[in-house]
């Protein structure tokens, strides 16, 4: 049936049934508009590590990882190791999210820059979410049809996952997506590696893959498509445009305290970066024994490997886990999308003093739109690689607001419409939308867009008019004041959005900014008269630890690259 054996349609059918209860037991927990979005901020380190592993890992990623790399070699890693050199500075960026005690990203802009620049960002935001799950849904689709030999053709399979993740999403919200996380981080982990043993077994060994292959398959730097310039320039992008992708307000902030939030971001992610090696010998090994792959047919790799490796009961693992994977990453993107709708739209523009009740449920109507979006974009999107540039370059164009917004105070919503006006435009001289466009590559491209998307900023923001100074007061004293000593807002009369279940109050006279919760980025432009390891320690030391796994989680690619050789 379906091409697949009965104790693979067992193993799928359990763990769908599975994720459907946790969503309906759920559901009576949701109460607010805070509990649905934001799960009201009282997760620990262990659900935030699953929530960044399992909302930030989708099936569409080892399709593109997978296919790059049969075509150039290990060097494709990049379309996801991109985000390798930017980990680190998640755990300087999680606080800030965090004690910024904002639900979304479109806050973030309409605090710091005005109504409406929280409007322009949502719906950048919104396409964003459609966008994303579109590649999703298409990548895992795409696999699940070369499985199954088209028994099950992608756009059902494409069907089946959506009513599924939308059920249990739609019923939890952030609390479901967040236990689902936690679970479908453990599939993922197993989606990464289960399949190399076998492939080692079908090639022979890994010494007999290496003579069947040119030796730049097993360098990290390709003659062509992935190279040296390649690498920086993308490098560079993934960290100016990060910090704004819309979900990570959650993922990076919805944790109980400022550790759980630095945690969970932080190493959930470092665990997609050790996944992401699995994927990509996965697609070097598919190179050498699947010849007849083709640029044009590439992302088919990853699921011809399941299809001929895997043993019954295996394959039906695989599906569940490539189901895990795309919908753990959906149900937070859905959550994410209906809260950006509601708080930055809909609350603003048409119903502003409605119950909460009204708003949870246009929150959970909102997010079945989402999804609709998506697969509609999913028709359209060439291939999963395509769809990823497109991301990278719009939310790098709004990622140098939200850099500046925090760095300098000077920084004005002027700054932010100049600097989108020439990223945006400068993206469309130097790509291929039009007949004039110079058809330049990506790397040359940004190359050109960042600086004159920077410099359009500052120039702006020096000429014109500063943002109000209590508006920016009540912005800096939110990222002045750490998660436990709210007290200090409150008597500030400052609005706190979601001030969530902080597991610590401090109560001692001393602030806790001088006992090392200091914030490095808040304070980036006098850091030289302010710093102390005292006041900066959190933040040093946990960079610094992140920094050499960064270094350790390479020097494994680079030494595993090279056995059998």
């Amino acid at each position: 049936m379906f091409g697949l054996t009965i104790l693979d349609l067992v193993v799928i059918a359990a763990y769908f049934i599975g994720l459907t209860i946790i969503g309906v037991m759920t559901y009576k927990s949701v109460k607010s508009t805070g509990d649905y979005f934001m799960g009201n901020r009282r997760f620990g380190k262990l659900l935030m590590m699953g929530h960044a592993l399992g909302a930030g890992t989708h099936t569409d990623q080892p399709v593109a990882v997978a296919g790059a790399c049969s075509q150039i070699g290990l060097a494709g890693i990049w379309y996801q190791w991109l985000w390798m050199f930017a980990t680190p500075f998640y755990w300087l960026i999680a606080p800030i999210y965090r004690r910024l005690r904002y639900i979304t990203l479109g806050d973030f802009f309409e605090k710091r820059y005005g109504r409406k620049l929280g409007a322009i960002y949502a719906l950048m935001g919104l396409l964003f979410f459609a966008l994303s799950t579109g590649i999703m849904l298409k990548g895992t689709g795409t696999t699940i049809d070369a499985i199954t030999l088209g028994s099950v053709p992608t756009d059902i399979a494409v069907i089946i996952m959506t009513v599924l993740f939308v059920l249990y999403s739609v019923l939890g919200g952030l609390v479901a997506a967040v236990i689902t996380d936690l679970i479908q981080g453990f599939f993922i982990l197993i989606l990464s590696f289960l399949m190399i043993p076998f492939a080692i077994e079908a090639a022979g060994s890994l010494a007999e893959i290496h003579q069947g292959l040119p030796e730049h398959m097993f360098s990290f730097v390709a003659p062509q498509e992935v190279t040296l310039f390649f690498i920086t320039m993308v490098v560079v992008n993934g960290l100016v445009g990060i910090v704004v992708q819309p979900h990570h307000m959650a993922v990076g902030g919805s944790g109980k305290t400022e550790m759980s939030c630095r945690t969970g971001w932080t190493y959930g992610n470092f665990l997609k970066r050790i996944a992401t090696l699995g994927w990509a010998f996965i697609g070097v090994f598919a190179a050498f024994l699947y010849p007849s792959l083709t640029e044009a047919n590439r992302e088919m790799a990853f699921g011809m490997a399941v299809m001929n490796l895997l043993p019954s009961g295996l394959v039906g693992l695989m599906i569940a886990s490539m189901a895990a994977a795309v919908m753990s990453t959906c149900d937070a993107f859905m959550v994410g999308g209906s809260a950006l709708f509601t708080r930055n739209y809909y609350r603003k523009y048409w119903k502003q003093y409605e119950s909460e009740a009204h708003y949870l449920k246009v929150a959970r109507l909102s997010s079945v739109m989402v999804v609709i979006g998506g697969v509609l974009f999913g028709l359209f999107i060439p291939n999963v690689v395509a769809g990823l540039k497109i991301m990278w370059q719009f939310t790098a164009f709004f990622g140098i607001g939200f850099w500046m917004a925090v760095i300098w105070r000077k920084a004005n919503r002027y700054g932010v419409y100049a600097s989108l006006a020439a990223s945006f435009g400068s993206m469309l001289i130097t790509g291929d939308y039009f007949s004039w466009s110079l058809e330049w590559s990506l790397p040359a491209q940004i190359a050109i867009y960042l600086p004159a998307g920077i410099v359009a900023f500052i120039i702006t923001s020096l000429v014109t008019k500063s943002e109000p100074k209590e508006m920016l007061d009540e912005f800096y004293m939110l990222l002045r004041t750490p998660v436990g000593e709210e007290h200090k807002l409150k008597e500030a009369g400052i609005d706190i959005i979601l001030e969530g279940d902080a597991a610590e109050k401090n109560v001692e006279e001393e602030s806790l900014l001088e006992r090392g919760h200091s914030l490095i980025l808040v304070d980036l432009l006098k850091i030289f008269k302010t710093f102390s390891f005292k006041r900066y320690k959190i933040d040093v030391v946990g960079f610094g630890y992140a920094v050499l796994l960064v270094i350790f989680i390479m020097i494994i690619g680079f030494v595993t690259a090279g056995i059998g050789a």
